[in-house]
């Protein structure tokens, strides 16, 4: 095998190329050179066989006279053009019958000079002459020819070399450069696949050699290193798929917590999950009362079959708190679930008294034990919420049934004993004045019996309080003649629940007044941002305005006001407005804003 370098060969390729291109522009302009002045000799010299025959003609006609001069003279510097010097210094064929034909014509010119002669002599003088310029022409044009041939011959001679020259060189580059760049990127391509047992053959001793001898070594060590990693690669695929099996788990149990309130199925699921996620298969959730001292809720995975508590004394277990310990031929872990100092029960996990579970497995336990023990904690804050504000919602039903009807029965009650003393005395009066009492009576407590039924059916839904109050309004102006007109600008105030059901409960109960008792038209209802960023509410009419004795005329539904007001902890005002009409004027501050406060504190 040669040694030499593949940039050499391809220097000395392109150098012999360079070498022929250039000989054979430089053999090409030499001949072209040459012939560059043959089409002028040509064409002089058959100009000199037209030059002879007008002097001839003109010395036979005027032989004295200056035209003739002048023909001879110009026939002179033709025979004597540079363009003939080759000729005239040169050596060869040609050379001799070019001076030999001047020579000739030197002599008929001499013999010419004195005579007289015909046309026909003359002709007969100047034929040969002329015979031999047509010959000196055909030779000069002969020459040239040959020239052109010669530089055909280079040509032809310089395209077969270029040929047979590009060939060698293509067979070498295929043979010494593509083939072997062919396997090196073939067994590149194998191994960026991960086919690492793939090798150079065939290896040259040049440049592509090298490479491929260390591309061989690489992939020895590539081989060597890719069988020690895959065996890490494979454990912390393992570990990795653990991780996400176990983030997934978590994310999915806290994601059903935060949507709902767990049940029993709720808990069945998460253990059900936790046995995947952890690969403990003996796992065990007890649940327990605070009081109790024995679960009121066990929870296994679907496949168990075995009670494992069979035999086993409950209160002993719920009761003996985290960590590990032995029971027979099993090894318990004990997770317990405790929050604020509140104790919900119990996560258990138990292995063979030979095995061992993980650190892992058990972070991943304590943090289930925890995200329960919050959502339990959680479900009893939001039990007890909903016990308060069940007991609150009734004593405000109550409250609002006392003033309304439990006054207007009472009245009731009082006129039948009028009636009843009436009746005795035969008082037709007395009756008749009863009986009208009554019936308006009546009449109101109807209508308080369905103001307050409105009252306690009244829900805001999802849609948000906006559409609660414009539900409200619509009720209210096919009741009434009365127009209502709302100004929302709360749209960016958070408000809670309770504090939308108030703010509703105080706008019906003002606009109830003013419907029954303000004779007004129109009804203008303002809900916006105060300066403090607190909550403004503003219900105002253009009728004939409160009285000064308003709560004897209508003491229960300024309570109700006043009441939920309380409940808000804010500030009503009731009041005549100067320009007429009644103005109901409430302020408060929303929870957003009282949390808001105590952290900046």
């Amino acid at each position: 095998m040669s040694k030499i370098s593949i940039v050499t060969r391809m220097g000395i390729a392109l150098s012999l190329i360079v070498a022929l291109t250039v000989g054979t522009l430089l053999a090409s302009y030499w001949l072209s050179e040459r012939a560059d002045q043959d089409a002028l000799a040509i064409n002089l010299a058959g100009s000199l066989r037209m030059q002879t025959y007008r002097y001839a003609w003109h010395h036979l006609q005027q032989p004295d006279s200056a035209e003739t001069a002048r023909f001879a003279d110009e026939l002179l510097d033709t025979w004597r053009h540079p363009v003939f010097n080759r000729f005239n210094f040169g050596e060869g064929e040609l050379a001799e019958r070019f001076k030999s034909t001047r020579e000739d014509w030197e002599r008929l010119q001499t013999n010419l000079i004195g005579r007289s002669l015909s046309n026909t002599d003359l002709e007969r003088e100047l034929a040969p002459h002329i015979a031999r310029l047509h010959l000196m022409v055909n030779a000069i044009q002969a020459e040239a020819e040959s020239r052109i041939r010669a530089i055909r011959l280079i040509q032809i001679l310089s395209l077969f070399s270029t040929i047979t020259l590009a060939g060698f060189i293509a067979y070498w580059l295929r043979s010494r450069v593509r083939e072997p760049l062919q396997q090196l990127t073939q067994t590149a391509r194998r191994i960026g696949q991960g086919d690492f047992t793939a090798r150079v053959k065939h290896l040259t001793e040049d440049e592509l050699g090298v490479l491929g001898t260390t591309l061989n070594k690489m992939n020895d060590a590539i081989s060597y290193m890719y069988g020690n990693l895959e065996k890490r690669v494979d454990e912390q695929t393992q570990a990795i798929q653990r991780s996400n099996a176990k983030l997934q788990f978590l994310y999915d149990m806290a994601r059903s917590i935060i949507e709902r309130s767990p049940g029993y199925h709720d808990f069945a699921d998460i253990v059900e999950g936790l046995k995947r996620a952890s690969q403990v298969d003996d796992i065990e959730l007890c649940l327990i009362t605070p009081a109790g001292d024995k679960p009121y809720l066990q929870v296994q995975p679907q496949a168990q079959e075995d009670d494992p508590c069979a035999g086993v004394d409950c209160a002993a277990c719920v009761s003996a708190g985290g960590g590990v310990s032995v029971m027979d031929a099993k090894r318990v872990y004990r997770f317990p679930l405790e929050r604020d100092h509140h104790y919900y029960g119990v996560l258990v996990a138990r292995c063979d008294r030979s095995e061992q579970i993980d650190d892992w497995q058990q972070q991943l336990m304590q943090s289930v034990s925890d995200q329960l023990a919050i959502a339990l904690s959680l479900k009893q804050e939001e039990e007890q919420v909903r016990r308060l504000a069940l007991i609150q919602e009734r004593t405000v039903i109550a409250r609002e049934l006392h003033d309304s009807l439990a006054q207007a029965l009472s009245y009731l009650k009082i006129q039948v004993t009028r009636l009843d003393k009436a009746l005795a005395k035969g008082d037709q009066a007395i009756i008749e004045d009863v009986s009208q009492e009554l019936r308006e009576g009546l009449s109101s407590a109807y209508r308080q019996l369905r103001e307050l039924l409105t009252t306690f059916r009244l829900k805001v839904d999802g849609s948000g309080l906006i559409n609660a109050l414009q539900t409200t309004i619509k009720q209210f102006e096919d009741q009434s003649d009365l127009q209502f007109r709302l100004d929302y600008q709360l749209a960016n105030s958070p408000l809670a629940p309770h504090e939308e059901i108030h703010l509703l409960q105080i706008i019906r109960e003002a606009c109830q007044n003013a419907i029954h008792h303000s004779k007004g038209s129109e009804v203008v209802i303002r809900l916006q941002e105060s300066i403090d960023h607190g909550i403004s509410l503003s219900i105002e009419d253009d009728g004939v305005g409160i009285p000064e004795q308003a709560e004897k005329l209508n003491h229960y539904g300024l309570a109700i006001m006043q009441e939920r007001s309380k409940h808000l902890a804010g500030d009503i005002i009731i009041r005549r407005r100067d320009e007429g009409g009644t103005g109901v004027y409430f302020n408060f501050r929303p929870d957003y804003l009282k949390e808001r406060d105590t952290e900046t504190v």
